[in-house]
Parts: structure tokens; sequence; C-alpha cells
């Protein structure tokens, strides 16, 4: 299989801005990819253990091409490794070995070391330079792009962090080729997402293809990213710091980071799976209010469901020892929310997204209370499970 070649789009942040290359075979060519402000400095690679692999590739790179790299700091994978130990950890593994403010600290890896390495990198000798490497789709399609960085906390999701942008992000592909089907599907979620929250064109062309690009098909997956890419650079050009249109790329987030909090972030729900789950329920939440046909939240169910994707809480496993109440509880403790009120993403048709506070909270229970059932959600568990199993 050979994947595209690569491709370059810029976000557009004045003396932030930076260039994300997509493509395959872009490894080897991690050196002279770099921005000419970058080399000169000591390099630092984190990453984790599923993809030590590629850090050391980078490594060997880097030091083939004259720059000064120290040994790798390579982390336990999962969302308990975005914590206060860890981040201390890392930022001191940095000042023991010579960081200064013309270092670089190069994140090889998924969502977790690219958030965790990005805060550390604004932190350390208050702010150096910043590369991302993502080898996961998730973070090839949405959270190595954009400068959020952060880690979580017994109160939330990404309750503490940071916006810095990196100096630039390589997207190599061919590392997908190695990626479980699991983490692969949680990085659909967030493809299908921004057809949901402003392109109804891009969501028909999922509803065609999206197995395709989860089977890594070349044109479609292509396509896929591009978008997907495209789409969150232009939204983040407009709003670097997610005072108005940024917020609607959280569509499903809100309760899809109360799932992941309530599971302890130990591994049986990811990212992706409780953003698929989320988006559901926030489509549930626009068809009880009134805003949404319940044939768009049917659609849209269907959808993730064919790919593979969980859509309901109850399809967790083993199963959330929580409540509707105590999930509301965390989502008030959201770091969107606003003097008490949950700001939430919900839309009144597909493609069509927009943040509302109006929702009450009676009828958040009622959505959370719906996906945490089990009977009713008998039917949707068995299809779920079938799609999940099915190979291309």
């Amino acid at each position: 299989m050979r994947f595209m070649a690569s491709r370059i789009v810029s976000i557009e942040l004045g003396e932030r801005s930076y260039d994300i290359y997509v493509g395959g075979a872009l490894l080897p060519r991690i050196a002279e990819l770099l921005p000419m402000d970058v080399p000169g400095g000591s390099f630092f690679i984190v990453s984790d253990e599923n993809v030590k692999t590629y850090a050391g590739q980078v490594q060997t790179l880097l030091k083939q091409s004259g720059a000064r790299v120290c040994e790798s700091l390579i982390l336990k994978p999962g969302e308990q490794t975005k914590s206060f130990a860890e981040f201390e950890k890392t930022c001191r593994w940095m000042l023991s070995h010579g960081v200064d403010r013309k270092s670089t600290l190069v994140a090889v890896g998924g969502g977790v070391v690219g958030d965790l390495g990005g805060y550390a990198a604004a932190s350390v000798m208050r702010g150096i330079n910043f590369v991302q490497v993502p080898t996961t789709l998730l973070a090839q399609v949405d959270s190595s792009v954009g400068g959020k960085t952060g880690i979580n906390v017994p109160e939330g999701k990404n309750l503490v962090g940071a916006f810095y942008q990196p100096k630039t992000v390589v997207a190599d592909i061919d590392t997908l080729k190695t990626l479980p089907r699991r983490e692969l599907l949680a990085g659909y979620a967030e493809i299908a997402k921004y057809g949901l929250l402003g392109d109804y064109a891009f969501f028909q062309w999922l509803e065609e293809h999206g197995r395709d690009v989860c089977a890594l098909e070349t044109e479609a997956l292509s396509h896929a990213i591009e978008k997907s890419v495209e789409a969150k650079a232009a939204i983040v050009a407009a709003d670097e710091r997610e005072q108005g249109r940024r917020a609607l790329l959280n569509l499903g987030h809100t309760f899809g980071h109360a799932l992941e909090a309530a599971a302890g972030y130990d591994g049986r729900l990811l990212h992706g799976e409780a953003v698929a789950i989320g988006m559901v329920m926030a489509f549930d939440l626009s068809v009880r209010t009134g805003l949404c046909p319940a044939a768009d939240l049917a659609r849209v169910e269907e959808h993730l469901i064919s790919v593979g994707l969980p859509t309901r809480a109850s399809f967790i496993e083993p199963g959330l020892n929580t409540t509707p109440e105590e999930l509301l509880e965390i989502m008030r403790r959201d770091k969107k929310a606003e003097k008490g009120s949950i700001t939430l993403v919900l839309a009144d048709g597909i493609g069509r997204a927009f943040t509302s506070r109006d929702a009450s909270e009676e009828m958040i229970l009622d959505v959370l209370s719906d996906s945490l059932g089990g009977e009713a959600n008998a039917r949707l568990l068995q299809k779920w499970k079938a799609a999940f199993a099915a190979k291309r």
C-alpha cells in the first residue's frame, strides 16, 4: 500500500504560523522539514512504549543531520500518563540534561504524548521549541493541530494546560499501518466530527466512504485527513484561544470527557470512543430541545455504528460505576462551563452546530440516563459489536 505524496497545510497565526506536513514517507525527511529557526539547539524526544521504534528513527535521523540529541524519554501509553507526576518527570528530565531556551522538544506519538509534551515545552524555560510527530489517526487529524496542550486531573480531563503552538507538525501516514484497529476507529470519530459540526457534504461523503477510510484505503484516507486538517486549521486561524468559533470543535467532548473521567482513564474507554458517544448524546439533546430532526440523530448513530464505533455509554465494558447525576457534576466542572452553566455544542441538523448554555439540566440528565441504560440499547450493542468485528 502506498500513501499519498506529502501535502502542506498552513495555520496562519502571524508570528506563530506553522506548517502541517501530511503524507507518506515523511519520517525519513524529519530533519529537512524543520523550520529554519529550530535547528541549532539540543533536541529532546518524548514518546511512549507503543511507538518507541518511531522515536528511535527520529532520534537517529536528527543525529545524522548533525543535531545534538538527548536520549529519548519513553513514557507509558494511556491517558493516565497525562498527569502531574509525568509532567514533572518530563520537565525534570529535560532540566537534568541541559535544556536551554534554544532547545526543541519533539513529541512522537499520539494525543497523550503530544498534549503532555506540549505542556512541558510551554513550561520549561518558560517556553522552548516544540515539534509534533503524531503517529495516530486521532492525533494527525485533531490533537496535534491547534496548540492545545495539557494534563488530566481527578476533577476532569485537560483542566490544566496551556495554548502553545508547535513550530511544525509532521504527520507521516505510514505510521498508521501499525495502529491497532480500536485506535484507528477512535481517530475516525474526530474525522466524523468535522462533517457533523460544519460540513454536511463531507459527512455525506463519509457515509459512503467511511469504512474505506478505516480500512486505510489510500484515496479515501488521504481525502479524509486533508479535509479534517484543513477544517481545523481554518477554525484555529480564526479563533486561536477558543473565544468563539473554535468551541464548535468540542462537539461531543463535554459529554465524552465526563465519561472518561468516570472511567478513571483506565483504558476501557478511548478518547475518540468517548467523543463518538458524546456526539450521539449532543444530537439526542438537540432533538429533545426541538432543534434537530430525529432522523438526523438516527443517521449520525447509524453511521458511527457502521464503522465500528460505540454510541452509547452502556456499551463500555466493564460498565461504568456511575450515575447520570455524577456525570452531570463532572460536566459542571468542565473548563468550558461559565458561572456554573454547562456549555454544550448542539446542532439544528447535520453540519449545523452551535454553542449553547440553554439546555436544562433535567434534559441533560435524561440524555445521560438513556445512554447509560442497558436493555433499551441491546439491539444497537449487538449491531456495534458485529461492525467492530467486521474486516475489510
